[in-house]
């Protein structure tokens, strides 16, 4: 009999593309999970996924075993949640991307709960294919995150932003409106890891010969944002995050933007639930103004 956690398992593979990362996802060692897996496939007699020494590929059986899979797994999401649900009128089960600063979100949810009675949010943060999955299995019930074409679901548009430095104030290229790829040669620069562009901002620096001194890896945005206030280097992000100490400046050629919306589950949810998520997107598109801006 296939169990609850096997398919957890799979999913989290499928997910991270990492037998070691999938087993931090679920909070087992790497053997717990890899014995798992072996198990799954045992029962099922077909392997579930080609491993390499860098990343791990499904199978043929494994890419069809993936939608029955989210399948199962929905329907116990759906079934716990009813289940948790008893005694509370709104549940709201909410994506946020990692890098949408954590101020829109508190401007949005504070908000949002102070005009919404009897209302218990919960929350799962992760990076954009993460999300992606969360809705595909059914997990959320709508995310706040990157709008793409390809996405199957229901799209609302909220703002689009653009990317540019963050720089500390006392810096001496922190005077400038705009600044020139090569201003940063061999200047400390702090990485964002869950950036959704940060495979394209390695490129555009080499394309200009450009190589920063990388000084900090962090998958914080806030941290990232106070290590550049206190001088330690700089850094590309969204232009939504802001503080007192560091200035935003425009690089040019730099011209990577992003259109942030709410992205609703393609299941079927209850009438009830389908009211709240009406109420939650039409809140959030009359107070964007408010929560954020227009680029």
């Amino acid at each position: 009999m296939i169990e609850n956690y096997q398919l957890r398992y799979f999913l989290a593979v499928v997910e991270t593309g990492s037998f070691t990362k999938a087993a931090k996802r679920v909070f087992v060692t790497q053997p717990t999970l890899s014995a798992g897996i072996k198990k799954l496939e045992q029962h099922l007699g077909k392997e579930l996924f080609n491993r390499t020494s860098k990343r791990v590929f499904l199978t043929e059986s494994g890419t069809r075993f993936l939608p029955h899979a989210k399948s199962i797994l929905y329907q116990l999401n759906l079934a716990e949640s009813d289940i948790q649900s008893t005694g509370h009128s709104n549940i709201l089960r909410l994506g946020v991307l990692k890098t949408i600063s954590a101020k829109i979100l508190q401007n949005i949810l504070s908000t949002f709960n102070r005009d919404t009675g009897n209302l218990v949010i919960e929350l799962f943060e992760g990076r954009e294919q993460e999300i992606q999955n969360r809705l595909d299995d059914g997990q959320i019930d709508i995310a706040l995150t990157i709008m793409r074409t390809k996405q199957k679901q229901e799209k609302i548009k909220l703002y689009n932003e653009g990317y540019s430095i963050a720089i500390g104030e006392h810096h001496p290229l922190a005077t400038k409106e705009k600044i020139r790829p090569e201003d940063f040669a061999g200047e400390p620069t702090i990485v964002r890891s869950h950036c959704e562009i940060l495979s394209e901002t390695s490129r555009f620096f080499t394309d200009h010969n450009v190589r920063p001194r990388l000084v900090y890896n962090t998958t914080q945005d806030e941290r990232a944002l106070a290590m550049v206030a206190a001088g330690i280097g700089f850094t590309t992000m969204p232009d939504h995050y802001h503080s007192d100490d560091v200035k935003r400046v425009k690089m040019i050629s730099y011209d990577f933007t992003r259109e942030i919306g709410l992205v609703k589950t393609s299941y079927n949810v209850s009438h009830d639930k389908e009211k709240l998520l009406d109420h939650f997107i039409d809140f959030t598109k009359n107070h964007v103004h408010e929560i954020t801006y227009e680029s």
